[in-house]
């Protein structure tokens, strides 16, 4: 997904931005706050991280699920997030730590161009289940285009 200009517009399905409420403590810092089904439009069943990412060139994600809702945001760093719905694509900068995009079901995503120190923490309305995972892309893109 490379080749896709990076947008800060989510123009494909099956996703789009989700905003926390942030407040400015001066010099006591930033405190942004995530609440299930206020600020995202799930409860939330799983939360993880992803830190120690040690080369920018590396591709994380590869991959869609079957019905699993989640929201990802970029805690610290940047990185890019590809974005495929089956029929559209797009690269989408992620920088802002209370800016986070929804992933609903059948959205094929990606992340890569990680900056040094960069963190990613994701919410899940769901536990971890292997089944749901659609990991071949032609697989993901012969069942997205029979919905």
């Amino acid at each position: 997904m490379n080749d896709n200009k990076v947008s800060d517009k989510i123009s494909v399905n099956n996703s789009g931005w989700v905003s926390l409420r942030q407040f400015d403590d001066g010099n006591d810092g930033t405190l942004c706050i995530l609440e299930a089904q206020r600020d995202i439009p799930f409860e939330v069943k799983r939360v993880y991280y992803i830190t120690n990412l040690q080369n920018a060139r590396s591709c994380r994600g590869k991959h869609a699920h079957k019905t699993l809702r989640q929201a990802i945001f970029c805690i610290s760093g940047s990185f890019v997030l590809g974005l495929d719905d089956g029929y559209n694509r797009q690269d989408v900068r992620m920088w802002r730590n209370n800016q986070g995009v929804l992933l609903e079901p059948m959205l094929w995503h990606t992340m890569s161009d990680f900056s040094s120190g960069c963190v990613l923490m994701v919410v899940a309305n769901e536990y971890y289940d292997a089944i749901d995972y659609i990991r071949n892309y032609e697989e993901f893109r012969q069942y997205a285009r029979k919905l």
